[in-house]
């Protein structure tokens, strides 16, 4: 047995190792889905699409091409509800039971660049909310499940139809309660429509009450072809395993992207498999491309917050990632447990996963994390403790004339270490079937006989550059039933449409007009957001026409967003055509009035309002006139924001900061 020094393997001898087996001779273990990210959720990916293309196209690369980043198997994306997801609202393709239209949103873009790069990706698709129609006023998607089954396979029609796109897996509705008729209809409805390759992931929650209805219910085992549970803390049960049914973990990690986060999700990529056999894991998200301030921060495998400068952060989570998706790939196999797979005698894990196709080709996967994985998000990881040890490997079977392994190697630099990520080793050599392998705590190392592997690059990545001001925004540049760069909707749906008037060309508006059936308690008024959450003064201007009766705002200093947004405060300057009344609101929902006036304001008509504070200070104009000036003790910091008073139709145009500063 002999090995080739490199920083952290050694030539040891046997008798001073744990030894394990990597062996097929007895059969191999279940069979490897794919690692994935998620796009949803809510619009976790909105910043992305505003990037230039130049940086966007890097991103994409790092996120999807092969053998350069991530390398992702499955991209799972929201199937857009038109209500707020977590982080925002995504625009669904049929806000009403007469309206389809496939220009909307931003996932289906994402998917075609996804698959330009990697042909083979997955595609899954899975519903936070619904549009109000598809409960037809009961306030579920189950009370009738044709509509909810008819309204999913005409989005998975419509990928097909409008983006050549094959929607390979969907689910039925996040992280709620399933309904097994919903189940069994969906699948006769996709049957019916010739979808009968879209599989069914059931039932994105927890692997407990749907297991044993499987195992009960022969119809719905039929239907259901993957249980997915979500952050199931790398354990699955009993009965979900009984099944015999694939295992994923559909959502899982959501923790900060940083060296922790790291060391939680290479941990969680291994041990899914070890310890609850599954064979495939999502991240959410894929990447954080929301605001600062917004919900679970930075929970994405890599950041993109600034679209204005193209800027963006590839983090240790990217690498962790490769070192299981630069090597394997969908339909390779898991050895079992005690054969290739397995607990590390003194803490960490190992997988090994061979090509059935190609039984010589296998790669092995060892994780060594240790630090305070309590800091994982969902789930919250107890302290996990791993000692420096060595680890002799025997290689028997289809892997026994093996010579040489591939080697690569990640450390994310606890304790002010200097981190390391997917740096490629001298090859580890094999003698007689055996090598030993020193291993450090908080350590990736993937050895393998596959090649072509890359730690990618497009070289130096712009400056980081703060929200800029003054900022313009005519909405003229835009498609039709698009969004307007850098606009966050929280609470309803913008799209670019032409003005109703005749008086200008497009313009952004509010459409939708019925609280859809949510998934979080967002707010009762639309509201988008732009620009930073640390701003503590701001100056904007915009036009805004009511084209139903009801309120529009103006709002600066706006402090929250996603399934907070209900009590969101800061500074708003509402016109309201029932009241006939201006208002300044110290919150969204316009009950804590700092100051308010008599005023005629009508329908269809356009204007102007502007908002400015200053230290504290209100200052508000209504077509260019001053209208009053007022003042705040609550010091409020946040954002830029429009909205309604209810879910009206409303539309705004001429967009003006000219100040946000901190």
């Amino acid at each position: 047995m002999t090995l080739r020094a490199v920083s952290f393997l050694a030539l040891l001898a046997v008798a001073a190792s744990a030894d394990y087996v990597v062996d097929d001779t007895n059969g191999i273990g279940r069979m490897f889905d794919g690692i994935g990210g998620l796009s949803g959720g809510g619009a976790t990916s909105r910043l992305l699409v505003s990037y230039p293309e130049t940086t966007r196209n890097q991103i994409l690369d790092f996120l999807f091409l092969p053998n350069f980043g991530a390398s992702f198997h499955i991209l799972k994306v929201e199937i857009g509800g038109d209500a707020q997801s977590t982080d925002g609202t995504e625009s669904s393709h049929m806000h009403t039971a007469d309206d389809e239209n496939y220009q909307r949103g931003y996932e289906w873009w994402l998917m075609v660049e996804a698959k330009k790069r990697n042909p083979n990706i997955k595609l899954y698709g899975l519903s936070w909310a619904y549009p109000a129609w598809v409960g037809n006023g009961t306030g579920s998607p189950y009370k009738h499940p044709d509509l909810t089954a008819g309204y999913i396979c005409k989005w998975i029609n419509g990928a097909k139809d409008h983006y050549n796109l094959t929607i390979d897996y969907v689910g039925i509705w996040n992280e709620r309660n399933y309904d097994s008729n919903y189940i069994k209809v969906l699948r006769k409805t996709l049957d019916s429509n010739g979808l009968n390759s879209t599989e069914i992931v059931a039932a994105d929650s927890s692997f407990g009450g749907i297991s044993s209805n499987i195992l009960s219910d022969k119809d719905l085992a039929n239907a259901v072809s993957i249980i997915g549970a979500h952050y199931p803390g790398t354990k699955s049960d009993d009965n979900a395993v009984k099944t015999g049914k694939p295992l994923w973990a559909s959502e899982d990690y959501s923790t900060f992207n940083d060296e922790v986060g790291t060391g939680c999700w290479a941990r969680i990529l291994n041990q899914n498999y070890v310890n609850g056999q599954m064979t495939s894991t999502i991240s959410w998200n894929l990447i954080a491309s929301y605001y600062p301030g917004l919900p679970f921060f930075r929970d994405g495998l890599m950041t993109a917050i600034e679209p204005w400068s193209g800027s963006y952060n590839v983090t240790g989570t990217i690498w962790a990632t490769a070192h299981t998706t630069q090597f394997v790939q969908p339909g390779y196999y898991y050895l079992k447990n005690g054969s290739g797979s397995g607990k590390l005698q003194n803490g960490g894990s190992y997988v090994t996963l061979m090509n059935k196709e190609n039984p010589k080709d296998f790669t092995i996967i060892i994780e060594t994390m240790t630090h305070d994985h309590s800091k994982c998000i969902r789930p919250s990881l107890p302290p996990y403790n791993v000692a420096e040890q060595d680890a002799t490997f025997t290689l028997k079977g289809n892997f026994a004339q093996t010579t040489s392994l591939n080697a690569w190697e990640s450390k994310p630099g606890f304790n002010g270490a200097e981190p390391s990520y997917f740096v490629k080793l001298d090859p580890v050599e094999v003698a007689n079937g055996m090598f030993t392998a020193h291993l450090l705590p908080d350590t990736i190392l993937t050895l393998s006989t596959s090649t072509g592997q890359k730690k990618g690059s497009h070289g130096d990545i712009p400056p980081s550059k703060p929200f800029p001001t003054p900022y313009r925004d005519d909405f003229e540049k835009y498609d039709e039933y698009s969004e307007a760069d850098y606009f966050a909707d929280q609470t309803g749906v913008w799209e670019i449409r032409q003005d109703s008037t005749g008086m200008k060309g497009k313009v952004m508006e509010q459409v939708i007009t019925q609280r859809p059936i949510t998934w979080c308690n967002d707010a009762d008024q639309p509201i988008s957001i732009i620009g930073e959450n640390s701003w503590t003064n701001a100056n904007a201007t915009i036009s805004a026409m009511l084209i139903d009766d009801g309120g529009v705002f103006l709002a600066v200093l706006v402090d929250k967003g996603g399934c907070q947004v209900k009590g969101a405060t800061g500074v708003f300057f509402w016109l309201n055509s029932v009241q006939q009344k201006w208002i300044i609101s110290s919150d969204l929902a316009g009950r804590k009035v700092i100051k308010q006036g008599s005023i005629t304001i009508k329908k269809n008509q356009w204007y102007m309002l502007s908002l400015n504070v200053q230290n504290g200070m209100i200052d508000i104009h209504l077509d260019g006139g001053e209208v009053t000036t007022a003042s705040t003790s609550a010091k409020p910091t946040g954002f830029v924001g429009i909205g309604t008073s209810s879910f009206i139709r409303a539309a705004f145009d001429g967009l003006l900061i000219t100040d946000g500063t901190s």
